[in-house]
């Protein structure tokens, strides 16, 4: 396939007489033409560091995409900024397919430009180049049973069975390094492509009551979008972290992570991660549900892979739990949220806190959870919950008659502390 690419890019660089940069929509890079030019300007910091480590800045993706280069359906020209690195002017012919992006062309203007019927072959060359990325994005959403099988399948000898046929339809992909990314809750079907993905799939919500609990998190027990990501190798995750903020509806990624892509660079970036983006509504869902995503640990083996979706699927529930930590999570930056997802695999059920989680308390346990995580500091807790200190007091009090717990007590905070987290995460 990659030699598929670079015939490609060879073509369009012939047509145009000048090297040509092919890149995805993540601004990654596929394949380049030769360059032999001894014009010092045609090596501009931007288009060498896209070349020698196959990848931008986010600021890079953010500048050239301000020219609308994900919405052009015809050849872009985009001008020098010796500022921002980009010594020489641009022209960005989109790669399409159906509609959709798929990826893009690169080359430096020049005076005088490409002529109109050479630029007009060159976008048909970029065509080819669509269908092929949208093929290969296919292959991977094509997985997608085998992918929901090795999530589903019980312990022992239909797990190994599910992962044995999973690597064998990853085929020569199937040992490289790879993340887990679980979004949810998942309104409808999987998305015909994710960039870098090995396989995409929906994972069904649960059924039936959830228990006690259950609804103090919108979308609890709804389905999921699983995403098996590629990454090139393990501190490759800020760009997957940017990639995944991406699937978020509406979502906005922040500056904590990211990568971009492959001709400019400027003022401001996009990326995602730890505390990136704002959280999403779910179309058609409860008000203020918002959909999240958690990212697992690295990984080879796909052995680990049952492991790794737990841990991504326990970050996406910490993100949704705690806005801090999201849309976007990783799983090693949710802190006690690790031990607490494993807490709340199950309803919490604890007999001291059962009528506490109930519907008909919930402002006693705002106030129990922030007073706690305040480390109980009435003055904080109250400031924060904006109500008089005695009121504080009060609320506290009904909060040891309901659970029988002292809160004077080391012990009994930690139980109603974490039974209070717990229930989130449900």
């Amino acid at each position: 396939m990659k030699g598929d690419y670079q015939d490609l890019v060879d073509e369009i660089s012939a047509l145009l007489g000048a090297p040509a940069t092919l890149e995805n929509r993540d601004f990654r890079l596929i394949a380049f033409g030769a360059h032999d030019s001894e014009d010092d300007l045609a090596m501009d910091p931007v288009r060498t560091r896209s070349i020698l480590t196959r990848q931008s800045t986010a600021a890079v993706r953010s500048w050239f995409e301000a020219y609308g280069i994900a919405r052009a359906t015809a050849p872009v020209r985009i001008p020098a900024a010796p500022d921002a690195g980009v010594l020489r002017g641009r022209i960005c012919l989109p790669v399409r397919y159906r509609g959709i992006v798929q990826g893009y062309v690169w080359l430096l203007d020049q005076d005088p430009g490409p002529e109109p019927g050479a630029l007009a072959a060159a976008m048909e060359v970029a065509q080819r180049i669509g269908i092929l990325l949208a093929e290969e994005a296919k292959a991977g959403a094509d997985l997608s049973r085998e992918f929901l099988a090795v999530l589903t399948a019980g312990r022992g000898w239909q797990q190994d069975m599910a992962v044995t046929a999973l690597r064998v339809a990853l085929g020569p992909g199937a040992e490289g390094l790879h993340t887990a990314v679980c979004v949810g809750p998942w309104p409808g079907e999987a998305p015909p492509s994710v960039p870098g993905a090995a396989a995409v799939c929906v994972v069904p919500g649960a059924t039936g009551d959830a228990g006690p609990g259950a609804g103090t998190r919108a979308g609890a027990g709804a389905a999921r979008l699983a995403v098996l990501l590629r990454l090139r190798s393990a501190d490759a995750v800020a760009p997957a972290l940017t990639a995944v903020a991406r699937l978020l509806p509406r979502a906005e990624p922040g500056p904590a992570a990211g990568t971009g892509g492959g001709s400019g660079a400027g003022p401001g970036t996009t990326g995602g991660g730890k505390g990136a983006g704002r959280g999403t509504t779910v179309p058609g869902g409860a008000p203020g549900g918002r959909i999240t995503a958690g990212l697992s640990d690295p990984f080879r083996a796909l052995t680990e892979l049952p492991a790794a979706w737990e841990q991504a699927d326990a970050a996406a529930r910490a993100a949704a739990a705690q806005p801090r930590l999201g849309p976007v999570a990783q799983w090693s930056a949710i802190g006690p949220y690790r031990m607490l997802a494993a807490l709340a695999a199950s309803p919490v059920d604890d007999p001291a806190t059962r009528t506490l989680l109930g519907p008909t308390h919930r402002e006693l346990a705002r106030t129990a959870e922030v007073f706690l995580d305040c480390a109980g500091q009435a003055g904080r807790a109250a400031a924060e919950l904006g109500i008089h200190r005695q009121t504080l007091y009060y609320r506290l009090g009904r909060v040891e008659q309901l659970t029988g717990l002292d809160l004077d007590t080391g012990e009994d905070r930690l139980l109603l502390h974490m039974a209070l987290k717990a229930s989130r995460l449900l």
